[in-house]
């Protein structure tokens, strides 16, 4: 008997499938094509519903298919690709590290967000720093390019470019919607329960003792789909 399959996988099943079969319905004009995408979504969606309540007792994934029928799209505008964000490696004088308490979940992580139409990718760094704890930070280099599903940050397609910070100014006020808590860190002192720590804390750490290394992203799975 082979080991469960994880929610995380199940998740990146179903949106995957989701994925091609919505890209394909916005570069097709085959009635006969659209049927057979939207089974397959159908079937996308019944994974997530299974990764959502379990697999021996999954609730209909018919609610997942609403949601991705209205994202899409036609021609380009409908191909279907991974959310971009952003993360804040922060640090100070002190050499610690920013971090919150997410309200959506209670996890620790640094300060993340979405990116928004009209800005640069740095410019939302400032802009979510501030927003979520007061601080005014200086993003002084890209450090690392992650998957969120993979870090478990996320239960949609998105890619987080984090970048390395130095706190300039502001002071400590976090916004009552986006956390309940954060801090100031040193590498011994994280606390629990955080996201995908064992994937980040290194390089970040590394940074902030002056180490100045490659862009770290998600290791190739091998073979690339199938593998971990």
């Amino acid at each position: 008997m082979s080991d469960a399959i994880s929610e995380q996988t199940l998740l990146r099943w179903a949106e995957s499938l989701a994925g091609v079969a919505r890209t394909g319905m916005g570069f097709t004009d085959s009635q006969f094509e659209r049927e057979r995408y939207e089974e397959i979504l159908k079937i996308a969606g019944d994974i997530k519903a299974a990764a959502d309540t379990g697999v021996d007792d999954p609730v209909d994934g018919d609610g997942h298919v609403v949601e991705w029928m209205k994202e899409i799209g036609r021609g380009v505008p409908g191909y279907v690709t991974p959310k971009v964000a952003v993360g804040a490696a922060v640090t100070n004088d002190r050499g610690e590290l920013l971090l919150i308490q997410r309200a959506d979940s209670g996890m620790w992580l640094y300060p993340t967000g979405w990116c928004d139409v009209g800005y640069s990718a740095p410019e939302v760094v400032v802009k979510e720093v501030r927003e979520e704890t007061g601080y005014d930070v200086e993003p002084v280099r890209l450090i690392g390019v992650l998957d969120g599903m993979r870090l478990g940050a996320s239960r949609v397609p998105l890619y987080s470019l984090l970048f390395f910070c130095r706190v300039v100014g502001g002071s400590m006020n976090i916004h009552p919607l986006e956390c309940t808590d954060a801090g100031w860190f040193t590498r011994d002192t994280l606390p629990s329960p955080t996201i995908g720590a064992d994937r980040w804390a290194d390089p970040i750490f590394a940074a902030i003792d002056g180490e100045h290394r490659d862009v770290f992203y998600d290791d190739l799975r091998r073979p690339v789909w199938r593998g971990e």
